[in-house]
């Protein structure tokens, strides 16, 4: 691993231990592409390439059980030995729910300073396919809930150290371990370039077209792994409300009702037996499903206005999420053959917020889905936000609304082989730097990134690091549940 250290990114290191508040600059259009250019060589000569090898944390770098253990406390309390037992299956699986941890070590890392939209958890496994509202299969960035303005590098660094991590869990050697995230890493790079050279206009309508995509990549690809991508496009096309309705529901008296599969679907009828409690609270459902239609365009609002609400239940997601407080909504079109599966999903303080400072939202719904909108390429065309003032704990906590499914698909992370990893993790970071360069200052980002692999190199060596360091980080978990430090419940 790179040690090249200097006094000037030193000093960046030191004051990155504290929170810095990251803003966009919208004052790029007051300078020229020359005059941006050169605040990114500026920049460079300030924080070097090589610099980004580095991770060396602190004597007292803070235990990353005890994050854990933090952002617990704002969660149902009896799912969380469940987001446990899921971070116990792997080291992967442990990194995709640590990203404070993460975000916490990030925060001594050596950065430009240059600000974009940050996704705040880049890893592999949240980019995945689908529908746009155009009704085409695309491939984008697809969780936003740590999503705010912040360093471009922080997320480069996860995605890479993210696909270090889940090739050592494929068994693959060294040399392809390092082939793949610099390969990743080289196309964010690449694509910055290429984006710097755009009209703005280009930049915010590029997007990653599976049909273009497959056809590009074909030759690319073997026999049997074309017939793959194919299948899968298929089935994508098919995730959709309709096929959530075949399987988590059953009909009850002529009406569609949503199964309870305890602890991970919990109807809300089972939440609150008694009928005038219930029928309170769906008083207030309703109440809640007007402010947030107005989240929506005028048109998507209409669009809404003609499904009315059938039934709703408490479902466990992802494993970062974990324990945050998600809802299904079904709503019913015309009949119950057209139906409307809605996720609404709690919205906490991004794990960023600490490092970067504050949302400049006072609704964390409303943070997520202005991220949202403003990385993706085509966003849900039912994506909106909440606050429920009083819920069923008497506090109040933001929402916000999107598809429960709309042709999502995800790629088989633990089935790839290493040319498949290599080339969805240039994918991915293709897609990351199209997500940047629209909100950032890809001009100034592409300069500092420059021509050579430098900026590769250095961030390979910094996610080799990184995954012992999360190896680590990982028997810590293990070792924490075998003395009762936590309780675990494993329901995969």
């Amino acid at each position: 691993m790179s040690t090249t250290t200097a006094t000037r990114p030193d000093r960046q290191t030191r004051s990155a231990r504290t929170a810095h508040r990251y803003q966009l600059d919208t004052s790029v259009r007051h300078l020229t592409p020359a005059e941006r250019a050169v605040k990114g060589k500026a920049a460079r000569a300030e924080v070097p390439l090589e610099s980004h090898a580095r991770f060396d944390p602190p004597a007292d770098r803070p235990d990353p059980i005890a994050l854990l253990q933090e952002q617990a406390e704002t969660r149902v309390p009896e799912l969380v030995p469940v987001r446990y037992g899921r971070m116990m299956v792997s080291p992967f699986s442990y990194f995709r729910g640590a990203a404070l941890p993460m975000a916490s070590d990030l925060a001594a890392t050596p950065v430009s300073g240059l600000a974009v939209q940050a996704c705040g958890d880049a890893h592999l496994s949240n980019f995945g396919v689908f529908g746009s509202a155009e009704r085409r299969l695309v491939f984008d960035v697809n969780d936003f809930d740590e999503t705010q303005p912040g360093p471009w590098e922080w997320d480069v660094k996860r995605l890479a150290a993210s696909l270090e991590i889940a090739a050592r869990g494929n068994g693959f050697p060294d040399k392809k371990r390092r082939a793949i995230t610099m390969a990743a890493v080289a196309r964010y790079r690449i694509a910055m370039r290429a984006f710097a050279g755009m009209t703005n206009l280009d930049v915010w309508y590029a997007i990653a077209d599976l049909d273009v995509l497959r056809d590009v990549a074909s030759g690319q690809l073997k026999a049997r792994q074309r017939k793959a991508v194919d299948k899968g496009m298929s089935k994508a096309r098919t995730r959709d409300s309709m096929q959530e309705v075949g399987k988590l529901t059953r009909m009850v008296d002529g009406q569609p009702k949503i199964i309870s599969d305890p602890p991970l679907i919990v109807p809300i009828d089972q939440l609150m037996p008694d009928e005038m409690n219930r029928k309170s609270f769906e008083s207030l459902l309703n109440e809640l499903i007007a402010g947030y239609q107005r989240t929506l365009e005028t048109d998507r609002r209409y669009l809404l206005e003609q499904y009315e609400y059938a039934d709703m239940a408490h479902k466990v997601v992802g494993v970062g999420s974990v324990g945050t407080r998600c809802w299904i909504m079904l709503m019913i079109g015309r009949d119950e053959h057209d139906p409307l599966f809605l996720q609404v999903k709690e919205a906490q303080t991004s794990v960023l917020s600490r490092f970067v400072g504050a949302s400049k939202y006072p609704n964390q719904g409303q943070r997520v889905v202005a991220g949202q909108r403003l990385m993706q390429a085509s966003s849900d065309i039912f994506l909106g936000w909440q606050r429920n003032e009083t819920g069923l704990e008497g506090r109040a906590r933001d929402f916000y609304v999107r598809q429960l499914r709309d042709w999502k698909f995800s790629l088989d992370i633990e089935a790839m082989v290493p040319r498949g990893m290599r080339l969805y993790g240039e994918l991915c970071g293709w897609t990351l730097a199209r997500a940047h360069a629209r909100s950032g200052d890809r001009i100034a980002i592409a300069a500092y990134l420059g021509a050579s692999d430098a900026f590769d190199r250095a961030v390979a060596d910094f996610a080799a690091a990184y995954a012992e360091q999360n190896e680590r980080d990982y028997q810590e978990l293990l070792g924490a549940v075998s003395a009762g430090r936590i309780s675990a419940e494993q329901d995969v």
